[in-house]
């Protein structure tokens, strides 16, 4: 049998800055207090809690003089400039390429443009994106780009973390409904990668295994594409969860995992399938 590892599976660059910064802001400064949490997952979280980086819903829980860190998905202005009025400690653990996304599309909406987020409803990303500008239009799905009157002039920017499919069918739409459209790709690169190597490691697999939170928009993004390819796809957010028989018969077992998901967990799995496989040929790294 044998084992094939994603090169890009777990952290982005973006999730590892956010989760460094807090933990050495904990260390340096003590309790670190995070505007919701840091990542989409609950073990990191976990971990964080106990090392001292606290997670609270708004500014007034963070105790006088303590740091508060805003965190990788992005923060709405009106909450950057209520931090900067009462003279806070703000760490800022943005990821840059979703500061790259907020300037894009203040810079859609000085041309004019009626601006469009293509995202997930509610996710943190998106608020954070939408609260750079006046009235912006989010769209989800193909059903909610249909139902979208026509217009002159609009500016699109999407997640970063978007399907390419589901943005391109969107845009396809979109370029029937606005005279004027002006399109920015940014679905940034390590999502990008980490999709192109499911989609081929769907293929060549017998078994996949999508490691990450049910509650990361990401990992559950890598679970469907693999699912489109390889019905025998699970996604499990540890070890514990895997069942010895998804992989009786097969000979190679695919494994990726979200960009919140740590290198613990995924290194956990993988030992975890190391003892279901008899006759393990190699492990490899696959991209």
């Amino acid at each position: 049998m044998k084992i094939l590892v994603a090169k890009s599976a777990g952290y982005c660059f973006g999730v590892r800055d956010a989760v460094k910064i807090a933990y050495q802001t904990s260390k340096n400064k003590g309790d670190v207090y995070m505007l919701g949490t840091i990542v989409h997952n609950e073990r990191v979280v976990e971990d964080l809690s106990k090392s001292g980086a606290k997670v609270v819903s708004n500014l007034e829980e963070v105790p006088k003089n303590k740091s508060i860190l805003f965190r990788a998905h992005g923060t709405a202005p009106e909450v950057w400039n209520k931090a900067k009025d009462k003279n806070m400690d703000v760490v800022d653990a943005t990821c840059p390429l979703v500061i790259e996304i907020h300037e894009e599309i203040k810079k859609l909406e000085n041309e004019g443009r009626r601006t469009i987020i293509i995202g997930d409803h509610g996710h943190d990303e998106v608020e954070g994106i939408a609260a750079q500008v006046k009235k912006p239009i989010i769209i989800a799905n193909v059903k909610e780009a249909l139902a979208l009157k026509k217009m002159k002039k609009a500016g699109v920017v999407s997640q970063s973390t978007q399907m390419i499919e589901n943005v391109q069918e969107i845009i396809n739409i979109l370029m029937q409904k606005v005279y004027d459209l002006r399109f920015v790709n940014t679905i940034c690169y390590p999502t990008r990668r980490n999709h192109e190597e499911i989609k081929e490691l769907a293929e060549i697999c017998d078994v996949m295994i999508i490691i990450g939170s049910f509650t990361s928009a990401n990992s559950k993004r890598l679970t469907q594409l693999s699912l489109q390819r390889n019905k025998q796809s699970y996604q499990v957010t540890k070890s514990s969860e895997l069942k010895e028989s998804w992989f009786q018969g097969s000979q190679t077992i695919g494994v990726s995992a979200g960009a919140s998901t740590p290198d613990e967990t995924i290194n956990e799995v993988v030992d975890q399938l190391k003892l279901y496989c008899k006759n393990l040929e190699k492990e490899a790294v696959y991209g």
